[in-house]
Order: structure tokens, then C-alpha cells, then sequence
């Protein structure tokens, strides 16, 4: 049995909004520990890249103020205006990113929503950010490690061993959950960026002509210098901002008004200071262009700082793998990816959960890059490339919302589309120039998983219509079968995709057993574009007649399926449930690639069918209990 999605209508679900708990002072600081891992620590690496010698920059004012007021401005534009006062609005009752964002879009316009390329847009999306997923970690604990090399050359042959260790350890550790290390990463975070304020101040104290990099006009005087150089190092300026989707896709654990306050009165100006501090320190000290946030300290700061750096390192790494757990959910719940094993490692926080497949494959990934690549410089290309690949499709989706939900008029919000996107297009251009550099990598990746998640979605249609050809209604089931069959005591449950037809399972024990129970519930999971569903309104109960009845238990996308949890907590079915009275009938389907049938390429076919086998089990993933469990086998030609 599959779940499927449906969109519900506004005034059966108005109320399945979640929020975050806690005061707005330490959602603020959990904001700052799990949203803002990744963007904070992009000073370790952004300057220095630009200053990498394919750019043929210059250590000189004209320069440095140049890409200090390109940050400055991309703060301003992409990260301010866009999503923290534009995108972070489009929320799906609290939860964010791009899935959420195209459940809302559905659910708001039904059938007038631009079905084929939204999905198209949101599956690609959720692909970069599995190759964001990938790349961070190994980006961040390389680029913090490779500080031993400021203490000493002798590090140097040692630093991908040593972040190879910190990432295993940091893979290991997620089966045991992150509620107890999380309420840490605030604390420290904030600890991180008072530290590199103070680093900036130091050095802006001694060269303070470098406030005037906040002028635009240097960015004008940095494209006349050398427009082509320029606008190549856009493809470096970018990774000052990576790390900015985490803004909206952790929305639903924190709230809009926290992660505001974060931004903008923690975050931007630490780093602003910061990236200030190493543009004045380079203008006074031209030979630290090999790593300049590592040069702002003294030699006796160094050790400390590293190891400030690499826990800040380690928080974005954990954060993004994090959000790789949530978006999965997501995705399995909308009918995106096949079933996986999903533990939940909080019995309090909902979005403490742990997915032990994708937690050791991007284990494998984040390793195989770190040998690869072997530098953090090697492997910014790619990264940058799926930051703003992400980017791009996030304003595209924002304004369906803007335009098509919101009625915004197009007067009003034409400028700001043309801005943002023209904004992301340069950005995405200058990337696409580093295309043989690694930024292949995010396309490869992406395109791979965008694959697997349409060929899931497709194949899982497609196997509903097979199974919906040769379905019986059940009104003509009960009239025919209802009275004649000889009926047994207990209840049984057959598990069914459809809402309206009887399923297989149900055909296949009356020709073989050609019995029935005096209850027999026909049950059917429905996800709903929401995140969450309240208690309430969990189930829809239909009485058929003779015994038969239609239960439908709803789930938001960001909740767990509890079938034995939910069915007892229903009223409306006679006598309660008793699980040992119970039986529950799944239907296995076992899929064959056919060219007869129109569907997919026949390589889908088999593709699908091969995922198809390897998702977990409905008894498991639905919590039914195993010495209830009857799965009755038949075979589907896609």
C-alpha cells in the first residue's frame, strides 16, 4: 500500500498550523546555532577564494572594497530583502523550503497551479540541496582544519586525514540524536561570532578608511578596473552567502521572528565586521592572501581560534545533515522517495529524527569529496553552483506565490522579480564558468537524484492507475459479497491507496480464504499539503454497511504514520479496537518492466521497480504490529 498526497481544502485543516515552542530570546539562540552554521562560517573561506590567482585580483583598495561591498550588497539584497522580508512569508502554515512551498502552491490553487514545471522546479531544488548536503561538511571541516596549516607546515600533509576523522565521528554520532548536543550550538555559535566581530574590530581599528568599502560605488569601480575578472569572481562572491536556503527550509523549528532578529542583529553585522577586518588587514599585510582569517589573530590566538572555528564548522555540517533527515521526510510523505527507515531520536521534538540510509550514503559522499578534492579551495566551484541553482528556483516559486495567491499587482511586484532573478541569473552565470572546475559536480549529483525522485513519483502513478483498471467498486463488492460470504469474528484492516474502490488485498483473502471478519475496515493514509494535522481531525469515518467502513487517517508531511497509535484513538467504529482482535492485510505488489504497457522508458521501469524493492516495508514504516500482519502477493505490469 502507498500513501498518497491530496490537497485539503482551507477550512477542513485551518487550524494543523504548528509552531515552535520556547521564549523569543532562546529560539533567537537556537536560531543562531542550527539556521545560521553555514553562512557564518563562510568568512573562513569566501574573501580567500576571490583572492584566488584565476581571478587576477589585486591585494588594493579598488579591489577589496570592491568584493567587500559585493557581500555587503548580497547581504542586503539576497539574504535581507528576499528571503528573510519576502521568502520567509511564503510559508506553509510555519514550515519552509522548497517542498513546503510547493505543497502551499497547491493547495492554494488546486488545478490552477502550474503543476508540471512547479514540481519539476521543487524536485530539482530538493536535488541541489542533497548536493548542498554533501558539500557543506566537507567544505566547512576541511577549510576550518586546514588552519594547522597556518600553526605549522608540518600539518599540512595531515589536514584531509584529520577532517576525514571529525566527519566519521560526526556521521557515527547522528543515530543518537542531536536534542541534547543542539541546546549547545546556540551558545556557541554566539560565543563564534562575538569572536570574529572582535577579530574584524581589531583591524578596522587600525585601517578605519575600510568603512568606506559599504559604498556601492566601489562595486562600479571594481567592474570598470576589469569587468571580465570581475564578473568571474561573482562565482566566489556567492559562497559569502551559501547557506542562506537554511533561513527558510528551518522556518518550522524556530519561526519567522527569531531567525529575523538573528540575522539582523547578530549575524550580519559579525560578519560584516569580520570580512571589514580582513580587507583591512590584507591592505596592511599583502602576504596573508594564503589565509587571511587565520592571520587575524596573533600566532599564539591561532590553536584557539582553530578550535572555534571547527566546532562552528561541525555545528553547519550537523545543521545541514539535519535538514537532509527533514527534507527526506518530507519527500516520503509527499510520494517523492521511496520509503526509508526513519527513527525518531526525541520522544518531544518532532523534527528530531534520524534516517540511518541517507545519514551513511552522504557519509560516503562527504568522504569521497574530501580525498577527491582534497582542498577547500578545489571544491568551492561546486559549492557555489548549488547554492545559487537553489536560489533561482526559490525566487521563481516565491512569485507564483506573490503573483498568483497573494494577487500582487504586477506593477508593484514586477521590479522586485526582474531584480532578484536578473540578481541570481549573474550569479548563476559566473558559476557556470567553473563548469569543468568541479561545478559539474552539483549538476551531476542534482540531475542524478532529480531522476530518482520523478521516476518514483511517475512509476507510483502509474502503478495506481494498473491497479485502479481492474478495482471494484466497493458498493457492488459489499452487495455481492457482503450477505453470501461466511463471516468470522475480529476486525481486519486492509491497507488501500484508493479512497472509493476495493483493494486487492481484500479480492486476493476472499478467493483464498473466502471468509470474511464480522469488521472489516478498509484504510486508506492520506498526507495533506500541510505540515501537521491536528488529533482532531486525524480520521474520516464512513459507514458502508454489513460490517464494512472507510476510515481515512490524514498526516501532515512533516508527521510520522502511527496506524495501530491512530486507529484505536477512533470512536465512530462500533466497539473499540483491540489489536490482538485485529488483523492487518497488506497488498505486495511485485512490478514488471513491460513494453507493452505505455509508462516510462523501459530503463525507468526497471529503475522504479529495483526502488520499489528496496523501500522499507509498509509494516514497518506504518507500525503495525508483526504477528498481525498478512501480506497477500500479486504482480503489476508497469
Amino acid at each position: 500500500m502507498e500513501t498518497h498526497s491530496t490537497a485539503a481544502p482551507e477550512a477542513v485543516l485551518e487550524s494543523s498550523g504548528h509552531g515552535p515552542g520556547g521564549g523569543l530570546p532562546l529560539l533567537t539562540l537556537g536560531a543562531l546555532g542550527v539556521v545560521f552554521g553555514d553562512i557564518g562560517t563562510s568568512p573562513l573561506y569566501a574573501l580567500q577564494a576571490t583572492l584566488d590567482p584565476r581571478y587576477h585580483l589585486g591585494i588594493n583598495v579598488t579591489d577589496l572594497y570592491g568584493i567587500v561591498s559585493l557581500i555587503f550588497w548580497s547581504f542586503v539584497f539576497v539574504v535581507t530583502i528576499k528571503y528573510v522580508f519576502i521568502v520567509m512569508r511564503c510559508d506553509n502554515r510555519g514550515e519552509g523550503g522548497s517542498l513546503a512551498l510547493y505543497a502551499l502552491i497547491n493547495r492554494q490553487l488546486g488545478e490552477r497551479a502550474p503543476r508540471r514545471w512547479l514540481m519539476i522546479a521543487a524536485l530539482f531544488a530538493t536535488a541541489l540541496f542533497f548536493a548542498d548536503a554533501m558539500l557543506t561538511p566537507a567544505i566547512s571541516v576541511i577549510s576550518a582544519v586546514e588552519g594547522l596549516g597556518v600553526v605549522s607546515e608540518a600539518f599540512k600533509p595531515y589536514v584531509v586525514w584529520i577532517a576525514l576523522v571529525i566527519l566519521l565521528g560526526l556521521f557515527a554520532i547522528q543515530r543518537h540524536g542531536t536534542d541534547r548536543v543542539g541546546k549547545l550550538f546556540g551558545p556557541i555559535m554566539l560565543v563564534y561570532f562575538v569572536v570574529i566581530a572582535v577579530m574584524g574590530m581589531v583591524h578596522i581599528v587600525e585601517y578605519p578608511r575600510v568603512l568606506e568599502s559599504l559604498n556601492p560605488v566601489w562595486i562600479v569601480h571594481f567592474f570598470t578596473a576589469h569587468p571580465v575578472y570581475s564578473f568571474l569572481s561573482l562565482g566566489a562572491v556567492i559562497y559569502a552567502v551559501t547557506g542562506t536556503e537554511a533561513l527558510y527550509a528551518d522556518m518550522g523549528h524556530f519561526g519567522r521572528k527569531p531567525i529575523t532578529l538573528a540575522w539582523l542583529i547578530v549575524c550580519v553585522p559579525a560578519l560584516m565586521i569580520n570580512y571589514m577586518g580582513q580587507a583591512a588587514m590584507l591592505i596592511r599585510h599583502p602576504e596573508f592572501r594564503d589565509n587571511p582569517f587565520f592571520h587575524m589573530v596573533p600566532p599564539s590566538l591561532t590553536v584557539p581560534l582553530l578550535i572555534i572555528a571547527t566546532m562552528a564548522t561541525i555545528i553547519a555540517s550537523q545543521a545541514v545533515i539535519s535538514g537532509a533527515f527533514s527534507i527526506t521526510q518530507q519527500a516520503i510523505q509527499l510520494g517523492f522517495i521511496p520509503r526509508m527507515q526513519i527513527k525518531h531520536t526525541s520522544s518531544q521534538a518532532m523534527g528530531q529524527i534520524y534516517l540511518p540510509a541517507i545519514n551513511w550514503s552522504l557519509a560516503v559522499m562527504v568522504g569521497a569529496l574530501v580525498i577527491s578534492f582534497r582542498a577547500s579551495a578545489a571544491m568551492l566551484p561546486a559549492y557555489g553552483l548549488a547554492v545559487v541553482g537553489t536560489m533561482l528556483i526559490t525566487t521563481l516559486m516565491q512569485y507564483v506565490v506573490i503573483f498568483r495567491i497573494w494577487k500582487s499587482p504586477l506593477w508593484q511586484a514586477g521590479f522586485g522579480f526582474l531584480l532578484f532573478v536578473t540578481i541570481d541569473c549573474v550569479f548563476l552565470a559566473s558559476g557556470l564558468t567553473k563548469l569543468f572546475e568541479g561545478a559539474w559536480f552539483p549538476i551531476m549529483v542534482g540531475l542524478v537524484i532529480f531522476t530518482l525522485l520523478t521516476t518514483w513519483a511517475r512509476g507510483r502513478a502509474i502503478m495506481r492507475e494498473r491497479l485502479d483498471d481492474g478495482a471494484m467498486p466497493l458498493d457492488v463488492f459489499i452487495a455481492s459479497a457482503g450477505k453470501s460470504v461466511h463471516r468470522v469474528r475480529g476486525t481486519s484492516v486492509f491497507l488501500s491507496a484508493s479512497d472509493s474502490a476495493v483493494p486487492s488485498a481484500l479480492l486476493h483473502n476472499l478467493k483464498h480464504n473466502q471468509v470474511l471478519h464480522a469488521r472489516v475496515v478498509l484504510l486508506t493514509i492520506s498526507v495533506k499539503d500541510v505540515p501537521v494535522v491536528p488529533a482532531e481531525k486525524r480520521a474520516v469515518v464512513s459507514a458502508e454497511g454489513r460490517g464494512f467502513f472507510r476510515v481515512i487517517l490524514r498526516y501532515g508531511f512533516m508527521e510520522e504514520v502511527d496506524v495501530p497509535r491512530d486507529l484505536e484513538a477512533v470512536s465512530a467504529l462500533g466497539a473499540p479496537f483491540n489489536m490482538m482482535a485485529t488483523s492487518f492485510f497488506l497488498g505486495r505488489q511485485k512490478l514488471v518492466a513491460s513494453k507493452d504497457q505505455p509508462g516510462m522508458a523501459l530503463w525507468r521501469e526497471h529503475l522504479f521497480a529495483w526502488m520499489s524493492k528496496s523501500s522499507e516495508s509498509a509494516m514497518e514504516f506504518f507500525k503495525l504490529p508483526t504477528n498481525r500482519v498478512v501480506e497477500l502477493g500479486s504482480q503489476v505490469q508497469i
